[in-house]
């Protein structure tokens, strides 16, 4: 899955080290607010001090994210997990409702000012079709 908009927020890394391999870990995680009429948030959750590092998110920052949702139960609860792979810098945000990769729609002159779509040529007089469409 895939959120665009931008990091309102940046929490305090975590860290330690696993009981069972005994290597050091790190996570961190963000805040993004996915614009529209209705601006919805989201917490995502990086994992690793490559990844962090590599990504290097900062504040005010426009990013589309893409992430992987799992769940998982502790004590009879259950628990959702929001984990960053990608984030890609730089990503406008798309505007709701619109059509991807579409072009805003112009009319030209002659079709703003008039209220029926154009003429269309007669057909052949051979023709047996004589609807207009």
């Amino acid at each position: 899955m895939e959120l665009t908009g931008r990091i309102i927020a940046v929490l305090p890394a975590n860290s330690g080290v696993s009981a069972r391999t005994g290597n050091p870990w790190m996570s961190q995680e963000y805040v993004i607010e996915v614009p529209g009429q209705y601006p919805r948030k989201c917490v995502f959750r990086i994992f690793g001090e490559d990844r962090i590092k590599q990504f290097n998110i900062q504040m005010n920052e426009d990013v589309t994210v893409s992430f992987d949702i799992d769940a998982h139960e502790y004590n009879g609860r259950w628990f959702n997990e929001i984990r960053a792979y990608n984030v890609v810098r730089g990503q406008a945000a798309p505007i709701p409702g619109a059509p991807v990769g579409a072009a805003p729609f112009a009319p030209t002159a002659d079709a703003a000012t008039s209220p029926f779509p154009p003429a269309q040529e007669p057909a052949s007089e051979g023709s047996a079709d004589d609807l207009p469409f």
